[in-house]
């Protein structure tokens, strides 16, 4: 029998993408939606879900998936008829994680470090060495494009035109020609579109 999927939400936060990505899949889900504003996150019933009081959350039956770049993987894992996960054996697999991880250990704190105005860390201890560093690695891929993974368009293209939507938005990253062009080309797909609809304010 095939296992349900819920997806713990909140708009137009870090599940739009794993919204879209189950869009662009064709998948059936649940939505339960959290507002932010009022704390729902926080609630009881939400820590029980996850400790962390963070979305995304999904359910498939009973098996819990926490943390955007994990959920997205599993999702595009669970759906290989899609074609937007490389195989295991595919030559683009490695790549493909590699964008999946460095988002979450390099690229979000590098960003959240500058927002905090933080001091930079001694290189042996942070994460991603530094932000011109890290920034450059991924526009370098970028240039090589029209995707993370050349002519293929994967779930990492989800993720990172998502964060690079917030992130341009807020002066966090620059608007360079190549991230310009690049969210250009994931915004025009009718998933991305169809959530920015949905999840518009009113």
């Amino acid at each position: 029998m095939e296992r349900h999927l819920t997806l713990f939400h909140a708009p137009q936060s870090r599940s739009t993408a794993v919204r879209i990505l189950l869009e662009e899949l064709g998948a059936k889900y649940d939505l339960r939606v959290l507002d932010l504003k009022a704390n729902e996150q926080r609630a009881p019933g939400y820590l029980a879900v996850n400790p962390m009081g963070k979305v995304p959350a999904l359910l498939h039956g009973d098996a819990l998936v926490t943390e955007q770049a994990a959920i997205m993987i599993y999702l595009a894992d669970l759906f290989p008829q899609s074609g937007l996960a490389p195989a295991l054996g595919d030559p683009l697999r490695g790549p493909y994680l590699r964008w999946m991880a460095f988002h979450g250990s390099a690229f979000e704190p590098a960003v959240i470090d500058l927002a905090m105005k933080r001091d930079p860390t001694p290189p042996s201890m942070c994460p991603y060495g530094d932000y011109d560093t890290m920034l450059a690695t991924v526009t370098r891929q970028l240039r090589a494009g029209p995707y993370l993974l050349g002519e293929r368009f994967s779930a990492a293209d989800i993720l990172w035109a998502s964060a690079f939507g917030w992130t341009t938005a807020f002066k966090l990253v620059p608007e360079l020609p190549e991230i310009t062009a690049y969210l250009a080309r994931v915004n025009s797909r009718a998933s991305v579109q169809r959530v920015n609809a949905l999840e518009a304010p009113a």
